[in-house]
């Protein structure tokens, strides 16, 4: 295969590094199709030598690319242009951080008028409707139920009561079937990039059980870092084990690693791939940086929480930080609930080979709290290639149902009220309104009119940090009959 060179003029980089505008160069011709997909990159060598820049430069822009899912690479054959046509969009770029948000909408004619600094004033923070009844539901992010491959399902079930009588019968290790453990390894290799033994998995009933499992595991002696915004369950899980919790501010690249320092946290729990609620993901260089914090202190951790990595719409999944990590300073928690449904309450961690010594110590004496037959079956979902077809089909289904509210947004927005704001990511996007409304008027109407909404400042813990009028938008619980008129009853709001 001829492989094409790259040629790029560094004159006119500003104050971009030599890697950061390298990595933006390649980007732009992706996005634009100056480079189309499997086309095959120069050597970092090669590259280097034609630029007359260092290898670690081109090492470090490729990166990059690669954790974001421009271009990936095949062992021992080199790097190629990833196939990004499954959306029309190209990557957003928004600031949410105290003071400052920048924005560009993925809909043509749907553009902020004002690119300034917003001045944004603190205020408290968003309280329940009193309504309890919604006929539309922007908040909870539900899976569609009615895609479940029931019948699928229901013949793994019966396969599993036919050949795994026995093991049905007996107790399995606190860790879990080792079965399903070593299923969970085969996928992690295969979609996240991550290379880890059956033995170092712990399979739960749901995330909240892990995450006390990891504060009796680490000590409830520590301190726990958290996102601000963030989903705020996992603050109030922490708290509920009565252990100290602090909460960071982002910049544009994600969790504050200054911040985090002068916290004097021990650990700090994050959700690289796709933060919720501001649809950041964080680039390859934040990720070092994080991993270069925990290695300070041998006691210092990193809970990467992959929560719904699976359905990034924009090229390939971004390789997980634990990948990364060389050092073994990450947990890397993860569930089923988001790629299958949330009542298959399946959720599973990978602890480094050190801590998973300590737990078998401490914890081991823990029944595993999923039942064997849910974790045979789901261990042939798994290995019969289910799971990996599901995901693509629930890809494919959510991009088109996010794609069908972009364009409805679109087709309603003459007077230019909303400016959309998304990373491609997840499934969820934010809205900016263009209103004097306050953020609890905008909840409280909207509830009134049978609509369920939550506001981006709605997930901040320092109210002094907090920016209005920009709605947080789940769509994976509607469908294309429903949204029409879901969208009518929001845009009347304004």
């Amino acid at each position: 295969m001829e492989v094409l060179m790259l040629t790029y003029s560094f004159d006119n980089r500003g104050k971009d590094t030599l890697y950061e505008y390298l990595y933006k160069q390649i980007k732009n011709d992706i996005n634009n199709h100056k480079l189309a997909p499997k086309e095959k990159l120069p050597s970092k060598r090669a590259l280097s030598k034609h630029l007359n820049i260092s290898t670690i430069t081109v090492e470090n822009a490729y990166n990059q690319l690669v954790a974001e899912g421009y271009i990936y690479s095949i062992p021992k054959s080199g790097f190629y242009v990833s196939d990004i046509s499954g959306s029309t969009e190209t990557e957003n770029e928004y600031d949410i951080n105290p003071k400052h948000l920048r924005a560009r909408t993925s809909m043509k004619g749907i553009e902020p008028e004002d690119r300034e600094t917003l001045v944004l004033e603190p205020v408290g923070r968003v309280g329940m409707s009193a309504v309890s009844e919604y006929i539309f539901d922007f908040v909870n992010n539900a899976t569609a139920t009615d895609k479940f491959p029931f019948a699928t399902w229901i013949k793994l079930m019966r396969d599993t009561m036919s050949e795994n009588r026995e093991k049905l019968m007996t107790k399995s290790p606190s860790t879990g079937v080792y079965q399903l453990r070593c299923a969970i390894v085969n996928y992690l290799y295969q979609f996240r990039g991550i290379v880890v033994t059956p033995e170092q998995v712990v399979v739960g009933a749901g995330t909240e059980y892990l995450y006390g499992l990891i504060v009796q595991l680490l000590g409830h002696d520590r301190k726990y870092a958290v996102e601000d915004p963030g989903y705020q369950k996992i603050s109030h899980i922490y708290h509920a084990n009565k252990v100290e919790c602090v909460h960071i501010p982002l910049d544009e690249s994600g969790i504050n690693v200054n911040e985090l320092e002068h916290s004097k946290a021990d650990v700090v729990h994050i959700t690289p791939s796709h933060h919720f609620p501001t649809g950041l993901v964080t680039p390859i260089s934040r990720r070092y940086e994080l991993l270069s914090w925990a290695s300070k202190s041998e006691e210092r951790f990193i809970i990467e929480d992959d929560y719904d990595s699976e359905f990034r719409l924009l090229g390939k999944p971004i390789p997980a930080l634990q990948s990364i990590d060389e050092e073994e300073k990450v947990i890397y928690i993860n569930t089923f609930s988001k790629s299958l449904t949330s009542t298959i309450r399946i959720s599973y961690m990978v602890l480094p080979k050190a801590l998973m010594e300590r737990y078998k110590d401490e914890l081991s004496f823990y029944a595993c709290t999923v039942s064997n037959f849910e974790q045979y079956t789901l261990a042939k979902f798994i290995e019969q290639g289910y799971l990996e077809k599901h995901i693509n089909r629930m890809r494919n289904y959510y991009r088109n149902i996010r794609n069908t509210i972009l364009e409805n947004i679109k087709s309603r927005n003459e007077k230019k009220k909303v400016y959309i704001m998304e990373e491609n990511a997840g499934l969820h996007f934010l809205l900016k309104v263009d209103t004097l409304l306050t953020d609890k008027e905008l909840v409280d109407r909207a509830a009134k009119n049978g609509v369920h909404i939550s506001c981006l400042s709605q997930y901040y813990y320092n109210q002094n940090h907090i920016i209005e009028h920009i709605l947080v938008i789940n769509y994976s619980g509607f469908n294309e009959e429903n949204i029409r008129e879901a969208l009518d009853r929001l845009f009347e709001v304004f």
